[in-house]
């Protein structure tokens, strides 16, 4: 078995850069001296079975260079490659990695860039059933009731009289109401990292419509079945600004009070 490692890390860290007091992207955030990239690359690196490591940077040139500036030397330490990736989407970003994974990978991994908190023995849970099975997610069970929204044409609040007289937007968000209550019961949430055959992705990634938020979607389109196994609490994404401090208390990381744009 020789698995080829993809991680996506082409986002524009959009919802954390909204929570946040400098503009930056979350994988450059600093994780104990280690940016939250390279602590999500370190993850797989002892395991043997593990045989090729690409990281799809920003699609932009100018992006990617500053991408391979900041990152290439300690990523290539770790044995980690990389590439431009996708334009928009997610998986126009996984698209382009495949093209770099060598043929003699049997099997190929889709992880998180943001998860810097995956357990080893997650990791080992994972490839170990891989070996087993084509296609293969770790997913938690969910414990918050589930509601399916709608939006009104109602605002949720009346509109800021001051914020007019200061030509400030006042556009008001739209009121939200529940339509639906789900049944939580047969429904998981999905975490990464996600292995499949390195044949069934490729098939996969070959159809016309990729439009999926994760690897497994498409796969599934295909009708194949993907097999889930447990996954861990402590495999946060990290999303907003708060995931950030959440890590650190996962890692037993001290947090680090200097301003982000200084360190990196």
């Amino acid at each position: 078995m020789k698995i080829g490692l993809i991680i996506p890390a082409a986002g524009f860290s959009q919802r954390y850069a909204a929570g946040s007091d400098y503009p930056r992207s979350k994988l450059d955030e600093d994780l104990g001296g280690k940016s939250v990239l390279q602590r999500s690359i370190e993850l797989f690196t002892k395991d043997d079975r593990v045989g090729f490591i690409i990281v799809a940077g920003p699609h932009d040139p100018a992006a990617f260079a500053e991408f391979k500036a900041r990152h290439g030397d300690k990523l290539g330490f770790l044995g980690a490659a990389l590439c431009p990736g996708g334009k928009t989407h997610r998986y126009e970003t996984v698209a382009s990695a495949l093209k770099e994974v060598p043929d003699d990978c049997t099997h190929i991994a889709v992880h998180d860039a943001a998860r810097p908190c995956t357990p080893v023995e997650l990791i080992e849970r994972i490839f170990d059933a891989a070996e087993r099975h084509k296609a293969v997610i770790p997913a938690t069970e969910v414990s918050d009731t589930l509601k399916r929204i709608v939006e009104s044409d109602r605002p949720a609040q009346d509109a800021d009289p001051l914020a007019a007289i200061l030509g400030e937007s006042a556009a008001p968000k739209k009121m939200r109401l529940v339509e639906k209550t789900l049944d939580r019961r047969d429904v998981v949430a999905a975490q990464t990292p996600q292995v499949f055959d390195a044949a069934l992705l490729r098939r996969a990634y070959a159809q016309p419509d990729l439009s999926s938020t994760d690897d497994a979607g498409l796969v599934e389109r295909l009708g194949e079945k993907v097999v889930v196994v447990d996954g861990d609490l402590r495999n946060i994404k990290i999303t907003r600004p708060g995931d950030l401090h959440l890590a650190r208390l996962i890692l037993h990381i001290r947090e680090e009070r200097r301003e982000a744009h200084k360190r990196f």
